[in-house]
C-alpha cells in the first residue's frame, strides 16, 4: 500500500516537476497510445439496447479538474416512504469496447491509470476516459444504472442494474457539496447524501467494518520553494465513498448469488500486523487501550492532527494481502469477504481507471437479466487476479517512488541537520535499524548506523544523512 497520496498544487514548474517527468521515464511505464486502439476509442458505439433514463437529474462528485468521471448518481426517498433509493450510474466501458481488439488488448496490458501528484498515465485513451465513456454535466452518455433500494436503516433491500443512457446535470466538488451541506443550502437529492451517507456509516459500524479516511498530502508551493501539507477528508467524501461501497457490496452479492464473479477479498490482518500497528500508535502518542478494538480507535481519529494523520498513513499496513478472487463454480472461495468491508465486495464503479470493474459490470448486468455472462467475459475471469495483482503492483511501485522522490526533495540541502522524530518500527534481525516519523515536515524514513537497539515507540533525535532527487531516497542516522 503507498503510505500517502500525493498531488501537486501548482508546483509543475518547479524542479520537483522535472524529477517526476524523469522518473515517469525511468520506471519504462506506457506511454503513448498506439494508432489503431486511438482509431478504436473513436469509433461510436451501438446504444440501441440502453435504455432512456436520461429524465432523472444524476450529478457528479469529483476533486476540482477531474475529467476522468466514471460514476454519476441521483438519490431520492422512496415512494413508499421506507426509506431511500440510489440511482448510481457506472461509465458504460464496455460499450466502446470490441472484446479481443486493439483497446481491450490495450487495457489489459495497462490494466490501471497510474498516477503522479502532477499526472496521470491513463488505462484508456483520453478521447474515451476524459471524453465519450465520460459522465460530463450536459452529456448524454451510456452507462451501467444502479437501481439500490434501503430501507430507513440504511440497510440494502433490493438491487439490480440495467444498461441505460444517463445525462449529468452538475459537476460538483467535494468542497462545494460540504459547504452546501454544512449551510443549508443544499436540496435534495444531494442533501440525501448526507442522510443516506451517515445511515450507511452506522451499517459499518454494525456489520464491524472499517474505512480510512487517510489524509491526502498535497506538495503545495511555500515562497520559491515547496513543502508537503495533509488535507484531511472532507465528511462529503466519506458519504460519497459510502454510495460506491453499497454499490460494490450489492453487485458482490449478485455474484454470489449467481455462482460467477470476481471479489475483492482481504484476510483478516494477522496478530503480528496488529501488534505492530499498536507500537505505531504507542510511538505516535495514538490513545489506544487493550480493550478497544482496531476500528473504534480509528473512528475516534481527527485527521487534522499531525500525530492521528500519521498514524492513519500507518494503518494501511492492515490493508496489505488484499487481492482479487475470481469463481466460476457456483462455490464462493475461501477467504470471501473483504475484512475492512466486512462483507463480500467487489470493484465495479471504477471502469474508466480499473480494468477488473468493467468484467464486473458485464457479470452484474446479465445476473440482473438472468442470462449467463458473455463468452469474453467468462474466459477472462481465470486470468483477471493475476493480471490485476500485476497492475496493482506497478501502481505501489509508482506511488511509493513519487513519495519517495517527494520526500527527498524536499529536505534536499539539509543533510546533517537534527530532527525530532518518533522510532515506529524496529527490524527483528537488526534492532538497530527501523522507520522514523518526523515531527516536521511529515516524513516517514529509514533510520540505520547506529550501535544500540532503537528505542521503540520512543521520541528520538535523528541526524539527516541522504536526501535530494538523485538519491529518491531519505535516510536518518540516531543523533
Amino acid at each position: 500500500m503507498p503510505r500517502r497520496h500525493l498531488r501537486m498544487t501548482g508546483a509543475a514548474d518547479c524542479s520537483l516537476g522535472a524529477a517526476l517527468r524523469a522518473l515517469r521515464t525511468e520506471l519504462d511505464l506506457p506511454g503513448a497510445f498506439p494508432p489503431e486502439v486511438l482509431a478504436e476509442a473513436a469509433r461510436a458505439p451501438d446504444l440501441s439496447a440502453h435504455e432512456d433514463a436520461t429524465d432523472l437529474p444524476f450529478l457528479t462528485i469529483d476533486p476540482p479538474g477531474s475529467t476522468d468521471l466514471d460514476q454519476a448518481m441521483h438519490l431520492e426517498r422512496r415512494r413508499d416512504g421506507r426509506g431511500y433509493r440510489v440511482h448510481y450510474a457506472i461509465a458504460d466501458v464496455a460499450a466502446f469496447l470490441r472484446p479481443g481488439g486493439a483497446l481491450d488488448a490495450e487495457a489489459h496490458r495497462r490494466v490501471t491509470t497510474l498516477y503522479f501528484p502532477d499526472d496521470r498515465i491513463p488505462l484508456h485513451p483520453p478521447v474515451l476516459s476524459e471524453g465519450a465513456a465520460s459522465l460530463l454535466p450536459g452529456e448524454t452518455r451510456p452507462a451501467a444504472l444502479w437501481r439500490i433500494d434501503l430501507d430507513g436503516d440504511g440497510r440494502a433491500v433490493r438491487a439490480d442494474v440495467t444498461r441505460a443512457l444517463v445525462r449529468s446535470r452538475a459537476k460538483l466538488d467535494y468542497a462545494g457539496v460540504q459547504r452546501q451541506l454544512d449551510t443549508g443550502a443544499a436540496e435534495e437529492p444531494l442533501a440525501l447524501l448526507r442522510d443516506i451517507g451517515r445511515l450507511r456509516e452506522e451499517q459499518e459500524v454494525a456489520r464491524g467494518g472499517i474505512s480510512l479516511n487517510v489524509p491526502e498530502q498535497e506538495i503545495v508551493q511555500q515562497g520559491g520553494s515547496y513543502g508537503l501539507v495533509y488535507r484531511a477528508t472532507l465528511p462529503a467524501e466519506g458519504w460519497n465513498a459510502q454510495i460506491s461501497l453499497l454499490t460494490g457490496m450489492a453487485a458482490a452479492r449478485l455474484m454470489a448469488d449467481t455462482g460467477t464473479g470476481i471479489l475483492r477479498t482481504l484476510p483478516i490482518a494477522p496478530d503480528g500486523a496488529v501488534a505492530r500497528l499498536r507500537r505505531s500508535a504507542h510511538a505516535l502518542h495514538v490513545d489506544w487501550p487493550h480493550h478497544v478494538p482496531y476500528a473504534e480507535v480509528v473512528r475516534s481519529l481527527d485527521p487534522t492532527r499531525s500525530d492521528h494523520a500519521a498514524f492513519l498513513q500507518e494503518c494501511t499496513t492492515l490493508l496489505r494481502g488484499a487481492g482479487y478472487t475470481a469463481f466460476d463454480d457456483g462455490e464462493l472461495p475461501d477467504p470471501a469477504v473483504h475484512a475492512a468491508v466486512a462483507d463480500l465486495y467487489t470493484h465495479c464503479t471504477a471502469p474508466l481507471r480499473r480494468l477488473v470493474d468493467r468484467y464486473a459490470s458485464e457479470l452484474c448486468l446479465a445476473a440482473t437479466a438472468g442470462k449467463e455472462p458473455p463468452a469474453w467475459v467468462r474466459e477472462a475471469l481465470p486470468a483477471l487476479p493475476k493480471e490485476m495483482a500485476e497492475g496493482t503492483r506497478r501502481a505501489g511501485t509508482v506511488e511509493r517512488a513519487c513519495v519517495d522522490l517527494v520526500e527527498a526533495a524536499l529536505l534536499e540541502g539539509r543533510v546533517g541537520e537534527l530532527f525530532d522524530a518518533y522510532v515506529v518500527d524496529v527490524q527483528e534481525r537488526d534492532p538497530a535499524t527501523g522507520t522514523v516519523h518526523l515531527r516536521d515536515p511529515a516524513i516517514v524514513g529509514r533510520i540505520e548506523g547506529g550501535t544500540a537497539p532503537l528505542p521503540l515507540g520512543e521520541r528520538l533525535r535523528v541526524r539527516l544523512t541522504r536526501a535530494g532527487p538523485a538519491s529518491k531516497t531519505v535516510l536518518f542516522a540516531p543523533a
